[in-house]
């Protein structure tokens, strides 16, 4: 979990997880789709399926990324995102 609160305007989580397969991906993904929606949050936006190399849940203060080991690996958001990041400079 990476906490962008005051870093970023696009959410204020991030939580980046991995699936072992295509199909361990899909199952997570929606899992963690229906936990959301039982948590109250609605109009979650879903990229990445049906391939499910990387599937992204965007449920606006909340963004999940649930990769295949490989993939997250190669995107590595958590180095991207991770504490060293500078906070986003406000324009204007």
């Amino acid at each position: 979990m990476i906490d962008l609160k005051g870093r970023t305007s696009i959410a204020d989580t991030m939580i980046v997880t991995s699936g072992r397969a295509n199909r361990h991906v899909a199952s997570i993904a929606h899992r963690v789709s229906e936990a959301l929606k039982e948590a109250g949050y609605r109009g979650i936006k879903t990229e990445g399926e049906p391939q499910c190399d990387w599937v992204l849940l965007d449920a606006g203060d909340v963004i999940v990324h649930i990769f295949r080991p490989e993939v997250r690996q190669f995107y590595n958001l958590e180095k991207m995102w991770g504490s060293d990041r500078p906070a986003e400079q406000a324009n204007g």
